[in-house]
């Protein structure tokens, strides 16, 4: 009598919330989610099927960021749920609980609000806790929202995923997380071609050579420092060369620009607001140097862009900031505006080290891939799932 064969397991059905990948001018988490998404339906597994969720049908780049196609289309579902007003607790929620996945994978932040009979596995990243230590940086509600639902996340989930050493950290510094339960995963810089078409026409042009800044303009970005610590450059000297601060308006944006006028550095401080990826791809590789002072990062994605792009990079000594940009970075007290002066003057006039900096930062972004991040990934829902 010969010996009856195992039957293959059936694929691990994933299911993915996809909400945070359609945003139109995506940021930080927007831009995480599509390349996670993507990176991990490219994976060359058939182990895997993927039950995608999103509040409307998501174009394409949404699912797939500058990944390859996916893998296996047939392995491929989107459950589109119509809906707006707390899609993550109303929509999501039931969807799972009457249809759920052998595991959940919720890129951003938020777990369904459920209780735990009807929540499948759950993996959640969880990106930062930077309301902590800057809870002036938001508004009230703000602040309160993601007080509760980082709490819950990070207590529902059966995996905790942290884009840096230092967000594991404060994940069990503030919240208890047990150490067994968090897995750090780092996120990737995405590699951009030069702006071309529409997106070459929205790409701005300075007379003056530039030291570059991209993200969110506001309180936690340091901003009001940088701009005081260019003031001084300009007074104490002729510098040849301006600032340009790249990045959506935020929090308390308004009194950057009020600051810009007061001092008379409107012809030297811009403003282009937020551009496409390859506009922004496009600075960085003409700026003088690129600029990151930030009080506080999870991660740091701007450093690594920059990096990939061979910009010499100053940035902050403190959060994740260090453990991101290596040894690759001249790093600075962000709270010292003499310091971020000084390192600003130094990049501008040391060729020898913005070259230094430029060839370790090409060394530097070798450590970080979106395949890489979408293999452990993968590894950390199967893990979740039982089957790891």
């Amino acid at each position: 009598m010969s010996e009856q064969l195992p039957e293959p397991a059936a694929p691990l059905c994933i299911g993915i919330d996809a909400s945070r990948s359609l945003r139109p001018e995506p940021t930080g988490t927007e831009r995480y989610s599509r390349q996670i998404i993507g990176h991990m339906l490219a994976a060359r597994c058939d182990r895997f099927a993927y039950r995608v969720y999103a509040p409307k049908a998501p174009a394409a780049h949404a699912l797939h960021g500058d990944a390859p196609p996916a893998c296996n289309p047939r392995a491929l579902t989107v459950r589109t749920l119509p809906g707006r007003w707390l899609w993550t607790h109303r929509k999501l929620a039931w969807e799972v609980s009457r249809r759920p996945p052998h595991v959940l994978f919720v890129p951003a932040h938020v777990v369904p609000f459920l209780p735990g009979r009807l929540l499948p596995a759950t993996v959640v990243t969880l990106h930062d806790t930077g309301y902590r230590y800057f809870p002036r940086s938001h508004t009230a509600l703000q602040r309160l929202y993601l007080e509760l639902s980082t709490r819950w996340s990070a207590a529902a989930a059966r995996r905790v995923i942290a884009v840096s050493r230092q967000t594991a950290s404060d994940l069990q510094r503030f919240y208890r997380v047990p150490e067994a339960k968090i897995r750090v995963v780092h996120e990737a810089p995405t590699r951009v071609a030069a702006a071309a078409g529409e997106d070459r026409d929205r790409a701005p042009v300075y007379e003056r050579p530039f030291a570059l800044y991209v993200g969110t303009i506001q309180p936690r970005k340091n901003l009001l420092r940088l701009i005081e610590a260019f003031e001084r450059l300009t007074q104490q000297q002729q510098i040849g060369w301006d600032l340009v601060l790249v990045g959506r308006w935020g929090w308390l944006s308004q009194e950057y620009e009020r600051l810009v006028a007061v001092k008379g550095l409107a012809d030297r401080v811009h403003f282009p607001g937020y551009l496409p990826d390859r506009a922004v791809a496009g600075l960085m590789r003409a700026a003088l140097f690129f600029v990151f002072p930030s009080l506080f990062e999870g991660f740091g994605l701007p450093v690594l862009e920059a990096q990939t792009t061979g910009a010499a990079v100053m940035c902050a000594n403190n959060s994740a900031l260090p453990e991101i940009a290596g040894d690759a970075a001249l790093l600075v007290d962000p709270h010292d505006v003499d310091a971020i002066a000084a390192a600003m003057l130094r990049l501008s006039q040391d060729e020898a080290l913005r070259q230094e900096l430029i060839a370790k930062g090409y060394e530097n972004v070798k450590r970080f891939s979106w395949e890489k991040a979408a293999r452990e990934t993968l590894a950390v829902l199967e893990e979740a799932a039982g089957r790891g």
